[in-house]
């Protein structure tokens, strides 16, 4: 018996225990050839300037302040790994790039020639790096998007009192941000007791189940990717305050309802 079909793939995602753990899962599904992690570490003088600005430096207090807060210790990574140290399974497949963008994941990209990009967790992708990949660059976004796209959707779809919207996106990446045609939307089961990091990691870990399936549907020739309804919102990191912080704790606190999942939705081409 013939063995199934798999792909051949590039990973571009972030360093953190989630970003590690979505990529663990692909390599479990994929042919993976590479595993490129944005790192962040690239300044120039531009770059500098621009964060020096006092409304930038008073964003970026307030996001290193709440942050801190938020991830108080090994959290994340214990929801991820439990008792094991969050890493890589395959780290000699890992390449460090300052930036997702930058001309070294574009050389590794055209040397490999992969069959599929597969990004989570990098900054926005632009340049010559879209439209690489035989069949095409896909991304998974903490958001349902189109309702919600941009930054933080897990507080935004609570804040806004829809818990049955918090959840991922599977999408293909084009130009603009959360917009390429929809692959699939996975929503966690929501328990009374949740806060905004739990919901997020659990749509995240669930999402990497679907995301290693894609692969699979893929490498069969199922076609995939339905055009958005609409553009719906952009939240931006700057939208995010004091006063809205304060509003979830008191949402919060009064317990979230009780929700199953999780939820998954897939969009046939055509449909």
């Amino acid at each position: 018996m013939a063995e199934p079909p798999t792909l051949r793939v590039v990973i571009l995602c972030g360093t953190s225990p989630r970003h590690l753990y979505v990529a663990n899962r692909l390599c479990r599904a994929a042919e993976v050839q590479a595993i490129v992690q944005e790192t962040g570490g690239e300044w120039n003088a531009r770059k500098v300037l621009r964060a020096l600005r006092p409304d930038r430096l008073w964003q970026k207090a307030w996001r290193w302040l709440r942050d801190r807060r938020r991830y108080r210790g090994d959290q994340e990574a214990r929801f991820f790994f439990g008792e094991s140290p969050p890493r890589l399974e395959h780290p000699e497949l890992a390449r460090a790039v300052p930036h997702v963008n930058h001309p070294d994941t574009l050389a590794l990209v055209d040397r490999l020639q992969p069959d599929l990009i597969m990004v989570f967790g990098t900054s926005l992708i632009r340049g010559d790096l879209l439209g690489r990949g035989r069949l095409g660059m896909v991304n998974l976004h903490g958001g349902l998007s189109p309702e919600y796209r941009g930054a933080d959707c897990t507080f935004w779809a609570l804040y806004n009192g829809e818990p049955e919207k918090v959840g991922c996106t599977i999408h293909y990446i084009d130009a603009g941000i959360d917009t390429g045609g929809l692959i699939a939307h996975v929503s966690p089961e929501v328990r009374p007791g949740d806060d905004e990091l739990t919901l997020f990691w659990r749509a995240v870990r669930d999402s990497a189940e679907v995301y290693a399936q894609l692969v699979d549907r893929l490498a069969r020739g199922d076609r995939l990717g339905r055009v958005q309804p609409g553009r719906g919102r952009l939240y931006q990191v700057k939208d995010r305050g004091w006063r809205h912080e304060r509003r979830l704790e008191r949402i919060l606190a009064g317990g979230l309802p009780a929700i199953p999942g999780p939820r998954i939705v897939w969009f046939e081409a055509g449909t």
